[in-house]
């Protein structure tokens, strides 16, 4: 087109370009990352996700899935090409009915060239036709999908989806879900959601899952196996669905003495937090060998190795807590995760003060007392961790210290009202560190940026002086020692939730 052209050539070039949309010249690729410091290349750029529809058939003999996922989204540039994040075997995919060319790149994206540029502000309609055996793909070094003696499970954070569907997957972009799965019969699929229906035919059960409310990708779960399936209803009328594992061997009475315990404890949470945010509720344990339970939305998944000294509600409260904060709050950035793991650890200190096990006062002075000034766990600053610290039991333990230094400074009055305003704030959105603040100080009417410093933000033990103005004191005994709350290993028995 810069080669210089006689008159008759010039005029038809002139006259093609005025038959090409103006956001057609002007479109551009959607940026393969959403713009997050600690994950850059994790969610996209250019458009914005508000369903998927996700029509599957999993083979658990083979860990065989075949599916089809559709994406309703609208444009937020003039787009070219976008990407969504995936890693499955990709055999067709249109955009608006039209085929559209794909390749793949990095480590799990899938690019996507629509037929013709898509203007800003367009609805867009992606249909993805795909199969593969999840357990066979690894990102990064890792896989998110987990093999069970019966089937497999899609559960992990910050990324999980990439395994068994295509999607922008990172908090910023949640999206409501229909999942329907098909699977021999004898075997369940376990989803989000309510459960709309089930079918069977010719040797397979078809389950229909319904998320109506706004969730990440990461809080989308999957598990298909063979599952003791328990129903209910909370006082305040949400129906439970539980699911456990038919072979969790010696740690089955325990995980189900805990998880059937969900709606009692969402209750009692919704004293502190408001009322429950979904319309459905419930938990699952496959048997899985992960260490680490995850608040995957309405149903969260739980690891047999929770329930292996026995009964363990303090994980149930610390998951179902998140349902608030972390699901109907979600981060604004993975360096906002105090805005998840700081409550639901104080969550438990709460549980344990209405259990009678130690007060939230009491666990604070002893988390304050029981690490030195030169411990590594005072160098991890839970407002901003870093990746390499996102889940380091700092952000957890630290986090809730944090907490009860606020709650000291406040008082109970404006405290408890904002762990109950906030999540109605922000409900179905996301929220970053500086918003909880600005909104403490807001309810307050107090000046706390040098407190959210001091106990968030500072690589180091606060000083004598720090944990006196905020009440906190070194918990030690007549004899020297520090006390132990008894709730204490109990809490403790759940600090690897995030880990393997």
């Amino acid at each position: 087109m810069h080669r210089r052209l006689f008159a008759p050539g010039a005029l038809a070039t002139a006259s093609l370009m005025l038959a090409i949309p103006a956001s057609a010249a002007s479109s551009s690729p959607g940026a393969p990352g959403i713009g997050d410091p600690y994950y850059p290349a994790y969610g996209n750029g250019g458009y914005d996700v508000s369903h998927y529809d996700l029509r599957l058939k999993y083979q658990p003999a083979t860990d065989e899935l075949e599916g089809t996922a559709t994406l309703l989204a609208r444009t937020t540039q003039d787009l070219s090409r976008f990407d969504l994040d995936f890693l499955l075997d990709v055999s067709e995919v249109r955009v608006n009915n039209a085929k559209a060319s794909f390749t793949t790149s990095g480590e799990h994206e899938l690019e996507i060239t629509p037929r013709t540029p898509l203007a800003k502000g367009t609805p867009v309609t992606v249909v993805v036709r795909y199969s593969g055996v999840p357990s066979s793909k690894q990102a990064y070094g890792f896989t998110s999908w987990h093999r069970t003696p019966d089937g497999g499970v899609g559960a992990n954070e910050p990324e999980s989806a990439w395994w068994w569907f295509p999607s922008n997957d990172h908090p910023l972009d949640k999206a409501t879900y229909d999942v329907s799965v098909l699977v021999p019969d004898g075997s369940q699929a376990i989803s989000n959601g309510t459960l709309q229906s089930t079918s069977s035919r010719l040797g397979w059960t078809r389950w229909n899952w319904r998320s109506d409310k706004p969730q990440a990708t990461y809080l989308a779960t999957l598990a298909v196996g063979r599952f003791d399936i328990t129903t209910g209803t909370t006082d305040g009328g949400i129906p439970v669905v539980n699911a456990y594992s038919k072979d969790l061997g010696a740690n089955y009475g325990a995980a189900r003495a805990s998880v059937e315990r969900t709606g009692e404890i969402a209750d009692w949470l919704s004293g502190w937090f408001g009322p429950y945010p979904f319309d459905a509720l419930g938990g699952y344990v496959p048997n899985t060998n992960t260490g680490y339970a995850l608040e995957t939305q309405t149903r969260p998944f739980y690891s047999p190795r929770q329930f292996a000294n026995g009964s363990n509600t303090s994980v149930v409260v610390h998951e179902l807590a998140h349902q608030w904060y972390g699901d109907l709050v979600s981060v604004r950035g993975w360096k906002d995760i105090w805005i998840n793991e700081g409550f639901a650890r104080y969550a438990q200190w709460l549980w344990s003060e209405h259990e009678g096990e130690g007060t939230a006062q009491e666990l604070a002075d002893y988390v304050y007392a029981s690490h030195p000034a030169d411990d590594a766990f005072w160098t991890v600053k839970p407002g901003d961790p870093g990746p390499e610290n996102q889940f380091d039991i700092a952000v957890y333990d630290r986090g809730a210290l944090a907490l009860q230094a606020l709650r000291n400074e406040i008082g109970d009055k404006a405290f408890f009202a904002v762990l109950k305003g906030w999540p109605q704030r922000y409900a179905y959105g996301n929220a970053s560190v500086g918003d909880f603040r600005a909104y403490a100080e807001e309810v307050s009417g107090q000046s706390l940026t040098a407190l959210f410093d001091t106990w968030l933000f500072q690589p180091s033990k606060p000083g004598a002086p720090a944990a006196r103005g905020a009440s906190i004191a070194e918990a030690v005994g007549t004899a020297g020692a520090v006390v132990q709350p008894k709730s204490w290993k109990k809490i403790a028995a759940t600090d690897d939730v995030h880990a393997n």
